[in-house]
């Protein structure tokens, strides 16, 4: 056989001339829309340019930034946020090169961020040979990272754990999860954060007293469980039966079962929905200003406070908008460069 047959056809690589006659003038329609969508956004983006270069006041953000990231945290122990921040960096590169480089290893990604999580909860609040820090003081993008973070551990475990429970043959086990999911997601996740702040102490003993911050990660950890839930039994139901009735056929008892076919096959068909409830979970934790926590937004609202920076709330949202952008469209990209490692290995 020829080895030239074999070859994948070359794409041609097509001028910028051809390539928008081909694909933005290729039709009297389309080149009407092309034109109307350049001069809208010739307009709106001249307008924001000039806006932005020579009547915004930035100045509120070069001033506050240190309030923006940290807050009230102390500022002698600043060190420890950075501590703190290079394990989140680490645990990232590491998940990041496991999904570029190394696919056998994106099975550890999880385990990586549950071990961090504590560490960085160890660095930020102190204890075990640490001054403590309070974490009243945990304020603006701090606290948003530590709510977010701790969340996500703590509610992907927990929401594969009740689609577990929701496809169980026990009847008691099966509707339990199944009204514990239904009533979450009947509420707006502003009333459990609510909740969770006044009813959750009364449900614990007298000498376990959790804090304004762990209640608030607790309301926000069973909310997005229920949620996580649905999403991983999409999954379960996309897992065909007969490997399950074949790996039991082979001996393997249900644990095995689960954990070696049917969950790594459910959790790859719903990467994208799980990854976007992650994303949903980091930015719901700008309602955390409505129960009275100083996180990012909240702090954006004590800065808007300020004398000399009152009616500067274009600069100050935009920058907050930014940053959420950032991380966002950071869980967003490893998502997809996850989805195509898998693929690659699953071909």
């Amino acid at each position: 056989m020829d080895s030239k047959a074999e070859l994948p056809p070359v794409t041609p690589k097509l001028s910028p001339w051809i390539w928008a006659r081909k694909n933005l003038f290729n039709t009297w329609y389309n080149s009407i829309l092309t034109v109307i969508c350049l001069g809208l956004i010739y307009q709106l983006g001249g307008g924001f340019l000039h806006w932005a270069i020579a009547l915004a006041d930035w100045q509120v953000i070069g001033v506050n930034w240190r309030l923006f990231l940290v807050g009230r945290y102390p500022p002698q122990l600043y060190w420890r946020v950075g501590m703190a921040t290079g394990v989140i960096a680490g645990a990232a590169a590491f998940s990041f090169w496991a999904i570029r480089w190394r696919s056998r290893w994106v099975q550890w990604i999880p385990l990586a961020w549950i071990l961090a999580f504590p560490v960085i909860l160890w660095f930020i609040g102190g204890g075990l040979g640490l001054r403590q820090v309070q974490s009243q003081l945990w304020n603006g993008l701090l606290l948003t990272l530590v709510t977010a973070i701790v969340s996500i551990v703590l509610s992907f475990p927990a929401g594969v754990l009740l689609a577990l429970g929701r496809q169980s043959s026990l009847p008691v086990l099966r509707w339990l999860c199944i009204l514990y999911i239904e009533i979450v997601r009947g509420l707006p996740l502003i009333g459990i954060l609510f909740m969770a702040q006044v009813m959750l102490p009364l449900f614990l003993p007298m000498e376990m007293r959790l804090d304004r911050v762990m209640r608030a990660i607790a309301g926000l950890s069973l909310f997005s469980a229920a949620y996580m839930a649905e999403n991983v039994r999409g999954g379960l139901q996309s897992v065909p039966r007969g490997q399950i009735e074949a790996a039991k056929a082979l001996g393997l008892a249900t644990p095995w079962v689960i954990s070696l076919i049917v969950l790594p096959q459910a959790l790859r068909a719903v990467i994208p929905a799980i990854v976007g409830q992650f994303i949903g979970l980091f930015k719901d934790t700008s309602l955390l200003a409505l129960v009275g926590l100083v996180e990012l937004t909240g702090m954006a609202r004590s800065i808007l406070a300020q004398p000399e920076f009152i009616g500067d709330y274009a600069e100050v949202y935009i920058f907050v908008g930014l940053i959420y952008w950032i991380f966002c469209y950071g869980m967003s990209l490893a998502s997809r460069r996850l989805e195509q490692k898998l693929a690659q290995g699953k071909s």
